[in-house]
């Protein structure tokens, strides 16, 4: 073999080989760190959860006091139609159920829409949270030394095990200067209770004066 070539891949194999114990010792000095934290858990710590609550149930209140108030016009008119269906003209008959027809699709449409601006007001609220959390995490991930930091909600958790000391969450709350309480997570999408709306009416049945519609509970 040529002793110069030979040379060179001697020299190759050589810088190859301090390559990797380099490498190998920069492992060893900087050990992959992993941590994990619950975002609902803190986020349900924050003082900010309180207000996202509040505002969310009094915007939820709203929606739901237009959604009654369409519904009791839809009974009223649904009541009176069902008393003197039997009285009707075919004319007025058909007239009135088109009627109650439409109202019963104006509130099918409100309820749609009142969802969907439920959840809308309820990201606008959380985001200015969640990018102050994000901040936080990322402060504390670089001052402790993770390389990651996990999130382990969801109903498919993203951690399958995790040690207690991977924990972050109390470090967070720690960071933003807050003292950990009874966890009590965020609930997402609309309320229910008194303030909830409720379902809309099922479409009246021509010709029909003894049964009422009634709301689903």
């Amino acid at each position: 073999m040529n002793p110069v070539k030979t040379l060179r891949l001697t020299l190759a194999a050589a810088l190859l080989t301090a390559g990797t114990l380099a490498a190998n010792s920069a492992q060893a000095q900087a050990p992959l760190k992993i941590g994990y934290t619950s975002v609902q858990y803190v986020l349900s710590q924050m003082p900010e959860s309180k207000q996202i609550e509040s505002s969310l149930k009094t915007y939820n209140e709203q929606l739901a006091a237009q959604m009654k108030s369409k519904y009791t016009e839809y009974q009223g008119k649904l009541d009176a139609y069902q008393k003197s269906a039997n009285t009707m003209t075919d004319v007025v008959k058909a007239d009135k159920e088109k009627e109650l027809t439409g109202l019963q699709q104006s509130i099918q449409e409100f309820q749609r829409s009142a969802e969907q601006s439920l959840q809308q007001k309820q990201q606008s609220l959380l985001r200015p949270a969640l990018d102050k959390l994000q901040k936080t995490i990322d402060e504390v991930a670089t001052e402790n030394g993770y390389t990651y930091v996990l999130n382990s909600d969801g109903d498919t958790p993203t951690l399958l095990h995790g040690p207690k000391e991977g924990d972050i969450s109390e470090i967070v709350l720690k960071k933003m200067g807050i003292t950990p309480t009874a966890p009590a997570p965020l609930k997402a999408g609309p309320t229910t209770g008194a303030g909830a709306m409720p379902a809309a009416p099922a479409a009246p049945t021509p010709g029909v004066n003894k049964t009422k519609t009634k709301s689903k509970k």
